[in-house]
């Protein structure tokens, strides 16, 4: 650990960018009645962190080293930082990139000289080729985060916070393999030890708080894809027993609750930030209403803004569920003239920004419905009351299919034997549905699909089989390697689908 200090303190990072500022954000401040700063990462030429961790690994390499060339896995950012790096020290580069990677981002790394290879529909397809190229070309592979030069290089950021708050009581660390919480981490705790560092997140990649409550190092069986840049499945063999030492607490927050605190960071700096680089803000705001932080200096990473401009619609749909200003909620009503404007009568001048319904031929209907919320979760509580004594009223403002597809399908409800209904995420490119459905579609009549591109690295799509036997089809879900869950007890799927 003193080595991280010792080389962070010893760095050629200034060679290849500046000190970032330290934004005070000044919304976010008042509606959480403390001072909340976010370090802006974004700034840097690459609109990411990981160009310091790759500059001082690279840079570090021996004459004999550099000349043999440098290789390496990234669905993105380590990606460019590799690359620039290479490109500022006249180093030959090879980076692996999954095929499911953005046409956008395969560009800006071909941009900074690297030579692109395309392998895997994952990072960890990459991960596994970049390593064979190591070997059979004799590269040096450079490491995203589980290296102790690359730590050192995010340790500059503390290095910087310190200078510019030294007042601060606690700062939030996006966790992805553990390479910059570690860095950063070791930094502040040497010189600074009574601020607290707390890492942050997705609910559904939790590597490091998984492997802290495990006592040992965790393989995640599946990660989100929403917050890319932290979608790692382990955490870094040499990062964990660092972070188990220096770092406070770990917290977890929704895909809902990133997407607001994208709209948070846009609305005070006019940045955009990707996913992962709204991670750590997010974690800011659910850590201080858990626990009702007042009036203290909190430092959040705004670690990146490499973000797809298709995924901005899918983004501010998503923020206002999670900041609670609209509730999407299911009502069963009675079948018979008058029984919807009975409906919209009691909902007194709420404004609905989304009604979806379809004559059934039961006695009752059920109505999706979206309704706008001024005042929050206590909004919606009184309403559900209020509508659930004259109706059947289901909250679905957390159920997953009913945000992302449910919403979007057109129809109404259908009687298929023997149907079954499965969520899948896999990796997005050009004929990747296609070959989804060859697999998929040969073997079992396909009763219902869905599926809508949010210009995002994976697909996510809803389909319904007509299968006997559940099992036999769940074994062809196992070969093909997606993450998939059966959705057919979801109450969305049973009141509209």
């Amino acid at each position: 650990m003193q080595r991280i200090v010792d080389l962070a303190n010893d760095t050629r990072v200034y060679e290849v960018v500046s000190v970032t500022p330290l934004s005070f954000a000044p919304q976010l401040s008042k509606r959480t009645c403390n001072r909340i700063y976010l370090k802006r990462e974004d700034k840097l030429a690459i609109h990411t962190f990981k160009l310091r961790g790759a500059y001082q690994k690279i840079s570090n390499l021996s004459a004999k080293q550099a000349s043999k060339g440098v290789v390496a896995s990234s669905a993105g950012n380590h990606a460019q930082g590799v690359a620039l790096s290479a490109k500022k020290l006249g180093i030959s580069a090879i980076i692996v990139m999954p095929l499911s990677t953005p046409r956008i981002k395969v560009n800006a790394v071909e941009q900074l000289g690297a030579k692109v290879v395309l392998c895997g529909d994952v990072y960890d397809d990459a991960y596994q080729y970049a390593k064979q190229l190591e070997k059979s070309q004799d590269l040096v592979f450079i490491h995203a985060f589980d290296d102790v030069e690359v730590m050192a290089g995010q340790a500059t950021i503390a290095k910087e916070l310190l200078e510019q708050l030294p007042s601060m009581d606690k700062v939030f660390i996006p966790v992805g393999g553990g390479g910059l919480i570690a860095g950063m981490a070791t930094y502040i705790k040497h010189y600074a030890p009574n601020i607290k560092v707390i890492g942050v997140e997705p609910e559904d990649s939790p590597t490091l708080y998984q492997t802290l409550k495990n006592n040992k190092r965790v393989v995640l069986k599946d990660v989100g894809c929403f917050a890319d840049g932290v979608a790692v499945k382990q955490i870094g063999k040499q990062t964990y027993p660092i972070a188990k030492q220096v770092v406070d607490e770990v917290i977890l927050v929704s895909n809902d609750e990133i997407c607001v605190a994208i709209k948070d960071i846009y609305e005070d700096v006019r940045s955009i930030a990707e996913p992962a680089g709204a991670l750590a803000t997010a974690g800011v705001k659910k850590y201080i209403e858990n626990n009702n932080i007042k009036n203290e200096n909190i430092v959040s990473i705004v670690s990146g803004a490499n973000v797809n401009f298709d995924r901005l619609r899918y983004i501010s749909e998503r923020a206002d569920l999670g900041e609670h200003n609209e509730a999407i909620i299911a009502v069963t009503i009675d079948e018979k003239p008058g029984s919807f404007l009975t409906f919209c009568q009691m909902l007194d001048n709420h404004a609905i920004t989304e009604f979806n319904y379809r004559f059934g031929s039961d006695a009752q209907a059920r109505i999706f419905v979206g309704v706008a919320l001024n005042e929050g979760l206590i909004e919606k509580k009184a309403l559900l009351d209020k509508l659930s004594k004259s109706f059947d009223v289901l909250d679905m403002s957390d159920n997953s299919i009913a945000k992302t597809h449910i919403r979007y399908m057109v129809g109404g409800r259908a009687t298929c034997e023997n149907e079954v209904i499965y969520r899948f995420e896999f990796p997005e490119r050009p004929g990747a549905l296609l070959n989804f459905l060859k697999k998929i579609g040969s073997h079992w009549n396909i009763s219902l699909f869905h599926y809508r591109n949010h210009g995002a690295d994976f697909s996510r799509v809803l389909i319904g089989l007509q299968a006997s036997d559940a099992s036999k089809l769940e074994q062809k879900f196992d070969e093909l390697g997606y993450f998939y869950q059966n959705e057919t007890n979801n109450k969305a799927y049973q009141y509209f689908l």
